[in-house]
């Protein structure tokens, strides 16, 4: 069977390297590289240096739904398209090429969190469980039919990261189990629950930024869910501080915004509580502890940081 796979990020990495021990992956398509890090040099996805590595053709169109990219993805006469974290929409002139469809290895227990950031939405809502589902593409997003799930649960620890980890070699498996009844026509695919939908858009730096207009159990988890992208940050006296760690602590007396400390740490007041800066890293600067912050910037305990009018 003629498979073609797409994918960008680590996470999908695993579901491609198993396609390629069962399966004829005749080409993968993948982002274009883009500048990364503090030089700004160009930097292949992680699902190219994957595919190279593996002696694939690699395909990098900038806009997928072009004519010309659609004609590559017709030459490659593929039988089945499998897609896990792609980051562009399929259009029907692709979802038509292959007999068997296209499928997605999607992070999450669908019809919970469509789009393209449900490891971080489950980690910021509290949610206890999430998962993987291996579903039928259609024309909209994440809405098609599914074929198969599994669960994880979401330990209080977990960050964006670390849930990404354990969620990618579990999606890989989960696909390869699903491919052989799939093909069979043994599998019945089971329509969506139109009622239980929930979105995670995609995510940018600037929604990074920590509302403490919030409460600080909220603040926590956005943390822990946007590590490590997109991070989060707060702005005291026109400096960015990044803050990579941070606890909830109960903090009576302290308004929203204002800045005090706990022990020797940093702590911002919330609608609900303090959040405990445990490691920051501010800009220009390497990474220290919330401890080593307030030693260097004893002021900071004594302002204000601007809350944001709305949203979170």
């Amino acid at each position: 069977m003629r498979v073609v796979f797409m994918g960008s990020p680590e996470f999908s990495v695993p579901s491609l390297q198993v396609l390629a021990r069962a399966h004829l992956v005749v080409g993968v398509v993948t982002q274009p590289d883009r500048p990364a890090g503090r030089g700004r040099a160009l930097t292949p996805p992680p699902v190219k240096a994957a595919a190279l590595a593996l002696g694939l053709h690699v395909f990098q169109p900038a806009r997928l739904r072009a004519a010309d990219a659609t004609q590559v993805l017709a030459d490659w006469a593929p039988d089945l398209i499998v897609v896990a974290a792609f980051g562009q929409i399929l259009r029907e002139s692709i979802l038509g090429l292959p007999r068997f469809g296209c499928l997605n290895v999607h992070a999450s227990l669908l019809p919970r969190w469509r789009g393209a950031s449900p490891i971080q939405a489950a980690v910021r809502a509290g949610d206890s469980v999430t998962g993987i589902t291996i579903m039928q593409m259609d024309a909209g997003m994440d809405t098609g039919a599914i074929l198969a799930q599994t669960s994880v649960p979401i330990d209080d620890t977990d960050t964006g990261g670390t849930l990404t980890a354990r969620l990618a070699p579990l999606g890989a498996g989960l696909l390869i189990e699903t491919l052989p009844a799939f093909l069979e026509g043994k599998i019945t695919p089971a329509p969506q629950d139109e009622a239980l939908v929930t979105l995670a858009p995609p995510l940018k730096k600037e929604d990074g930024r920590l509302n403490f207009n919030l409460r600080a159990e909220e603040l926590e988890r956005q943390i822990r869910a946007y590590d490590p992208w997109p991070g989060t940050f707060l702005e005291w006296e026109a400096r960015r501080i990044a803050v990579l760690r941070g606890r909830a602590a109960s903090a009576p007396g302290i308004a929203a915004g204002g800045l005090t400390r706990l022990g020797v740490m940093p702590a911002v007041g919330t609608s609900d509580g303090a959040l405990v800066l445990e490691l920051v890293r501010p800009a220009g600067r390497q990474t220290i502890s919330g401890e080593d912050f307030l030693r260097g910037a004893p002021a900071f305990a004594d302002g204000r940081v601007e809350l944001q009018r709305n949203g979170s």
